[in-house]
């Protein structure tokens, strides 16, 4: 275990890497993202203060996703270890349960409730990351969040006049 200091930009961890491993964000705020044959890139995961970021791969087998900073960062950089994963089971399950929540999301939510789902899961970090990688974490355009997000705004606008 070491504790590292990140530049924003920095990156952590490039798909195809072997050996990955896993960081704990102490201050600052990660993300993982995979990039299609088109060049565009995907969220996968952000991970702001108190949260662990990894691939999934065993350590020996290449990992799929980057991991960058998007602010300076302090991480705590662990070894791929299940048998210590497997004991931190609290940080364990949280991590099942975001991905879960996520890949459900996904597949049936509809654009405005996909929204909502990322205020609910990262309350923290909205003002800190731009409205693209938002729209990338949702699966939509830039285009369709900005309209979620003025239906939205009318709808407050009209219960708070109703």
């Amino acid at each position: 275990m070491k504790k590292i200091n990140v530049k924003k930009g920095e990156i952590l961890q490039s798909s195809g890497d072997l050996n990955s491993c896993v960081y704990q964000v102490v201050s600052g705020l990660l993300r993982s993202y995979t990039i299609d044959e088109k060049g565009k890139e995907h969220i996968f995961m952000f991970a702001p203060e108190n949260w662990t970021i990894a691939d999934s791969q065993p350590k020996e087998k290449p990992c799929d996703l980057f991991i960058d900073a998007l602010e300076d960062s302090v991480v705590v950089v662990l070894n791929k270890d299940i048998e210590r994963e497997s004991q931190n089971s609290a940080a364990f399950i949280k991590r099942i349960a975001v991905l879960q929540n996520r890949v459900i999301m996904l597949m049936s939510f509809s654009a405005i409730r996909k929204y909502e789902h990322f205020e609910e899961t990262y309350p923290e970090i909205i003002q800190r990351v731009t409205q693209k990688m938002i729209a990338s974490y949702l699966g939509i355009t830039p285009e369709a969040l900005s309209k979620v997000k003025n239906e939205r705004q009318k709808n407050r606008n009209n219960n708070f006049i109703s």
